[in-house]
């Protein structure tokens, strides 16, 4: 069968480095870190000190009281990326098939805040049951899908992927499939996190994941500088609107770039590290791009993984260099996540609106606190090295992988007719 193609109409985030789209593109593209000391919680007491959190957020700036108690942080997160991405792709919900119109959203975690809330309220009583009756709807990593829907009335298909670190991956490439399989016209998709809490940071600390280096909080996410220490926390959402082609045309749609291709893979090897070599990488990577239907020399650049970890830092350039033979040495590659923290489950959906504002605007932006590249990588490759750089990109490629061995990779080229 001839499958439909697939654009991208519209995009919204909130993350750690802007409440929008523009803000973040701004920041990233300038190499400003989204570092800084926690303020959500008395963290004087964990080994990490610091995250990368939504910079002054305030819920009643975007909710009503009734709402915000209905609403977990990272509901909140998909509800406000989901509005702005809406908005900013001009759909006019009452003059088209809402039937035809669906919402896949992923999270690595869910609601982890209410869970801790409401666990720790029943510890500290006196063994009476106490919860509250928006537990467990606030709680579950599929409701912030639901939300969308309701509140737009949404009613093409509608789920959340939980694949970990790459759940908002999955999601984009679920979206992507359906609308070219005739399932849908519309989707709104993408991921979003709010892990900063105790039992986030706590949960990182004990594994030894997370970056204890309290005293430079912004220099702390470096991905495959020889000093890193661990990935830094971040949250927020980011959504994309993910449209068939003509549906797009007929209403007179900006296109931001198209989707052309996605690969999946799973390492089988370790439940939180990356296959040593990059096997699955190299096969999802491979598969995104017979999904569409190039040679790999067509990619410009790549927006990897990158979380700042000793293992997979090592593993992913090496799977580059891998698949791309001697190409590899003439991509831009780089790390957002040096800047912006890693977001978990919504690391897929803000790094694809990374690649995609690259294709748009021909701009590379920096991995930024890359000062000495570990011996164990390439020096040969460019990792974009604390400067971002103009370059016309047609088809970038944005890599995100998930403990449990979960590999995603979307392609995304700009837009011809």
């Amino acid at each position: 069968m001839e499958f439909k193609r697939v654009v991208v109409t519209g995009l919204g985030t909130i993350s750690p480095l802007g409440h929008n789209v523009q803000d973040t593109w701004e920041a990233m593209q300038s190499g400003k870190s989204a570092a800084a000391p926690i303020t959500r919680f008395d963290a004087s007491k964990f080994k990490t000190k610091f995250a990368c959190e939504v910079k002054d957020y305030d819920p009643k700036a975007y909710f009503d009281r009734k709402e915000v108690r209905k609403l977990d942080l990272y509901s909140q997160f998909a509800m406000i990326s989901a509005e702005e991405a809406i908005k900013h792709s001009g759909l006019d919900l009452e003059s088209v098939d809402l039937d035809r119109i669906g919402v896949i959203w992923g999270s690595g975690i869910g609601g982890l805040e209410t869970f801790i809330s409401e666990i720790s309220g029943y510890a500290k009583g006196d063994g009476t049951p106490r919860f509250s009756p928006f537990f467990i709807p606030k709680m579950i990593a599929d409701i912030a899908a639901g939300h969308i829907s309701i509140k737009y009335g949404l009613k093409g298909p509608n789920f959340s992927t939980v694949s970990a670190c790459a759940s908002a991956a999955h999601a984009l490439s679920d979206a992507f499939n359906l609308i070219r399989l005739g399932k849908a016209n519309v989707f709104v998709t993408g991921g979003s996190e709010a892990a900063i809490n105790e039992a986030g940071i706590g949960g990182f600390n004990a594994m030894h994941a997370i970056s204890t280096r309290n005293d430079e909080p912004e220099i702390a996410s470096r991905p495959f500088d020889k000093d890193r220490d661990g990935f830094v926390l971040g949250e927020g959402g980011g959504a994309l609107i993910f449209e068939e082609r003509e549906h797009a045309l007929k209403r007179g749609a900006t296109i931001y770039a198209e989707v052309v291709g996605a690969g999946l893979s799973a390492d089988a090897s370790h439940m939180t590290s990356p296959h040593p070599q990059g096997e699955g990488a190299v096969r999802a990577m491979k598969e995104a791009l017979r999904d569409a239907g190039i040679e790999s020399h067509l990619i410009d650049h790549v927006n990897t993984h990158g979380t700042s970890t000793p293992l997979g830092d090592v593993a992913e350039p090496r799977a580059i260099v891998e698949l791309f033979g001697e190409h590899a040495y003439k991509l831009s590659i780089n790390s957002t996540k040096s800047m912006s923290g890693h977001l978990l489950g919504a690391a897929g959906a803000i790094e694809a609106i990374a690649t995609i504002k690259a294709i748009q605007e021909s701009f590379v932006p920096p991995t930024i606190n890359l000062d000495n590249l570990d011996s164990d990588i390439d020096e040969s490759l460019d990792f974009t090295r604390g400067k971002g750089k103009k370059q016309d990109i047609t088809y970038g490629l944005s890599n995100t992988f998930g403990f449990g061995g979960h590999n995603a990779s979307l392609i995304f080229k700009k837009y011809k007719e």
